[in-house]
């Protein structure tokens, strides 16, 4: 299976961006893909065999849905590796471009349900939303 690629480059040090990632406090400020939609939980056991767990629902309650991956490899400031539930793999690769500039790489597997583009873009604004939450926010 193909896997689908989603990148951003984040203006803070790789460090301050590792945290906004896998922070369970920062977790739900980002992890949505419209700002009619909301992360009112989050978890993570950042540890291979650990449980990575979030919920996604729209504002008004009409729809949502719960997330859970188990790590598969984690070196910090520099990867994770899960699979979810359904056995689909994510990889996220974490580069230090400069001091203060970070890429971050996603590349997952997609679902068969929706449109490649779809879940792309999906996967996209979910990581655009991550990269304007971690510059915006103070240490």
């Amino acid at each position: 299976m193909n896997k689908l690629k989603v990148i951003t480059e984040i203006n803070k040090p790789i460090d301050e961006v590792w945290d906004a990632f896998n922070n369970p406090e920062h977790i739900v400020k980002w992890n949505f893909a419209h700002e009619s939609w909301e992360c009112p939980y989050a978890k993570n056991d950042l540890k291979v065999g650990g449980k990575l767990e979030s919920r996604m629902q729209a504002k008004d309650g009409s729809f949502g849905f719960d997330f859970i991956g188990t790590y598969n490899e984690v070196k910090e400031n520099e990867l994770i590796k899960y699979h979810m539930e359904d056995g689909r793999e994510v990889e996220v690769i974490f580069e230090r471009l400069s001091d203060d500039k970070t890429k971050v790489t996603e590349n997952f597997e997609p679902e068969n349900q929706n449109p490649l583009e779809f879940q792309k873009d999906g996967w996209q604004a979910i990581l655009d939303n991550f990269k304007n939450y971690s510059e915006s926010k103070s240490n």
